[in-house]
């Protein structure tokens, strides 16, 4: 696959995002089946937004081409599947995303559209336990029989897409006859499809979708009819909604399904390759647990009740939490010591907005300073706090922290009992005032801003620009710490990390502030991080 690809890519996966973003609000409000819960347009949003950050995060390590793109944005959506229409979602996205992965320089795009949408189709129908019509799956399937018929019919690339488009909009207004249970209003995770379609349009041919009417929330009705062969997960129904990645070989999966299918409903099962996400409603949470376990390995098992899911929110207690992201088990020892709650995510494994809500309603609080510490973390973020204050309630503020020792130095002057704008702006201020500097070593042969650089080299950084090639990390980390400190400065904070054996770099460069600066305050911190031997602050 060629440059174009890649780039469509990477623009759907953010028109994605945008387009539920926009939509989520309207989309919970409509959400009546399976669960009254209100939040399939925030499950959907989640789970596109976790796909784009592992696009993101992929494309930071080195260059992407289409394929590399297309299975990181696959495994992101299946890592970060929120409930029920995130799942069918995440599956949706990684056979049409194979599809792509597969594709090759020759295969005409239009065929290989329609293609990835046959795919989708037919993988989530496969992976619901009991599918039932007139939901996503529905509108997903006549999308991708109409772009199949345009493409078959020898028609462009923007003709396909468009039949994708009309085929799911007709789709959806039939949902209200298909699926009883719907109260005459369109299906949520449906009118969803749509959008990630729209933006699927939008990135293959720069068209914007119409704007669609205003339309006034739905009445909720008390006790839905459950659709013919379907047991409606609401009053009455199972209690528990339980979610795992289970990893476990892809022959295991047909058995699972029929272990899991006697424990309740809507069940979902997606994925591939060793790494299944696994989705049911039930009444004992355990036992979907316990199958999980015959089968295989479950990991970050998630267990709501779906009573409380639907129901207004318990009051949060009143107080201050910040939210910090971490690079390093030295660092998040720091961050927990002063107080913070702790996100994992480390270049390889960067925070996504799915997790840091999670760490933010799980501080049940009503005020929250969130530190991303990383530029390529920002975004993520801000997502994560939208989605905190709109759907919540909190009161979220982001610091653009852009490096683990800006979030160092904004923690060190929190203070949770002054009124929340003024600790904001005493945090923003000071983590604005330190300059930071790092030092890394090049993996591959590069042009940097610096100059270019060959596998193995020293890179030093400042404010996230290369400004030092060199040979020896001592040399490069002192050059760092002498164009910093050369600014002025009282106090400067070294972090070593993973590959600073013994901290050797991180006293060598204290050892030269001492010769060299002897009135500057040293501060020295185990911090573990990857790729960084030295991280640096000056304040």
């Amino acid at each position: 696959m060629e440059e174009p690809e890649l780039e469509a890519v990477i623009r759907f996966a953010d028109f994605a995002v945008d387009a539920l973003a926009a939509q989520r609000a309207e989309l919970d409000s409509l959400n009546v089946f399976p669960v009254a819960d209100g939040d399939t347009g925030t499950n959907l949003y989640l789970t596109a937004a976790a796909a784009r950050d592992s696009l993101r995060e992929a494309g930071a390590d080195g260059p992407l081409d289409a394929a590399g793109a297309a299975t990181a944005y696959a495994r992101g959506a299946l890592l970060g599947a929120r409930g029920n229409s995130g799942t069918i979602l995440a599956e949706m996205i990684g056979a049409g995303m194979r599809v792509v992965a597969r594709a090759g320089a020759g295969d005409p795009g239009t065929r290989v559209l329609a293609d990835a949408l046959v795919a989708a189709a037919e993988a989530a129908y496969a992976a619901v336990g009991q599918p039932i019509e007139g939901t996503m799956l529905t509108v997903l399937r006549e999308a991708a029989a109409a772009a199949d018929r345009a493409a078959t019919g020898g028609a462009s690339v923007y003709d396909v897409v468009a039949a994708a488009t009309d085929g799911a909009r007709v789709a959806t207004a039939r949902t209200p006859e298909q699926l009883p249970a719907l109260g005459g209003r369109p299906d949520a995770g449906a009118r969803g499809v749509v959008a990630v379609l729209d933006a699927l349009d939008t990135a293959l041919t720069g068209r914007r979708p119409l704007a669609t009417p205003h339309q006034q929330a739905p009445v909720v009705i008390a006790a839905p009819h459950a659709a013919p062969g379907h047991e409606h997960a609401g009053p009455g129904g199972p209690a528990y909604e339980v979610m795992y990645l289970l990893e476990t070989d892809d022959a295991a999966i047909p058995a699972l399904r029929e272990a899991l299918q006697p424990l309740g409903d809507s069940l979902v099962v997606s994925g591939g390759d060793g790494l299944w996400n696994v989705h049911v409603h039930v009444d004992q949470p355990g036992t979907a647990v316990e199958a999980g376990l015959e089968f295989g390995h479950p990991r970050n098992i998630r267990i709501t009740h779906l009573e409380a899911a639907g129901a207004e929110e318990a009051p949060r207690l009143p107080g201050r939490a910040v939210v910090a992201v971490s690079a390093g088990p030295g660092l998040s020892r720091i961050f927990r010591e002063a107080g913070a709650v702790v996100v994992e995510g480390g270049i390889e494994h960067r925070a996504s907005s799915a997790r840091l809500l999670d760490a933010m309603l799980n501080a049940r609080v009503g005020e929250i300073v969130l530190l991303p510490n990383d530029a390529a973390t920002l975004r993520a973020a801000e997502a994560a706090a939208h989605a905190a204050e709109t759907d919540h309630g909190i009161t979220v503020a982001v610091i653009p922290t852009q490096a683990q020792v800006q979030g160092l130095a904004a923690l060190a002057v929190h203070q949770p009992d002054v009124p929340f704008g003024r600790d904001v702006l005493e945090m923003t201020a000071t983590a604005r005032h330190a300059r930071h500097g790092a030092v890394t070593v090049a993996r591959q042969q590069a042009i940097t801003t610096a100059g270019p650089c060959e596998a193995g080299d020293a890179l030093g950084v400042i404010d996230g620009d290369f400004v030092r090639v060199g040979e020896d990390l001592a040399e490069v980390a002192t050059d760092v710490l002498g164009r910093l400190v050369g600014g002025g400065g009282e106090l400067v904070t070294l972090v070593s990390g993973a590959d600073d054996t013994d901290g050797r770099l991180a006293e060598q460069a204290a050892a030269w502030l001492a010769e060299h600066h002897p009135v500057v305050d040293v501060v020295t911190y185990d911090g573990g991080q990857e790729r960084y031997p030295l991280l640096v602050a000056v304040e």
